[in-house]
């Protein structure tokens, strides 16, 4: 039987409250054109290609760093359990499956007076690819950022 302590070596954990109500949080996690307004670190943009928020269902998109790189990603939602939690594979780099993956978990939980804690919970297959996003992508910097984008966008849909 393992713990959470067992893989936080190959783990990333990033968590945020949000003063907006749980609804409206999964909502700009769901909707593509809400993701397309925040998603990623800052000064990235995003294009969403596919969005197919169910079990089975996936997403595709392609985001863009300052520099014009261009980031391909695709997600399988595993689980999706409305507005409580996301569960979904992620790979990036593309068809060619070199790049990064993961399986991601995005809890939210409603804290009462229309705030809510979300908590991503990336969990990599080794410790050496978590060690790697962390150093080469600024993983756990970015996911930061990608969170105060939401908490932005979600001021301005309040």
């Amino acid at each position: 039987m393992s713990s959470a302590s067992d893989t936080a070596a190959w783990e990333i954990v990033i968590e945020r409250v949000f003063d907006a109500p749980r609804e409206l949080v999964w909502e700009a996690w769901v909707d593509p054109k809400q993701v397309d307004l925040w998603w990623g670190p800052r000064g990235f943009t995003t294009t969403t290609h596919e969005m197919d928020v169910r079990p089975g269902g996936v997403r595709r998109l392609t985001m863009r760093g300052p520099d014009g790189a261009e980031f391909v990603n695709k997600s399988v939602y595993k689980e999706v359990v409305r507005p409580e939690r996301l569960v979904f594979a992620h790979s990036g780099g593309g068809e060619d499956k070199t790049g990064v993956s993961f399986e991601a978990t995005v809890t939210f939980d409603d804290l009462g007076d229309n705030k809510t804690r979300v908590t991503m919970r990336s969990l990599f297959p080794s410790v050496e690819m978590r060690e790697m996003v962390v150093r080469e992508f600024k993983a756990i910097e970015g996911g930061r950022q990608n969170l105060e984008r939401l908490a932005e966008h979600l001021a301005a849909r309040r």
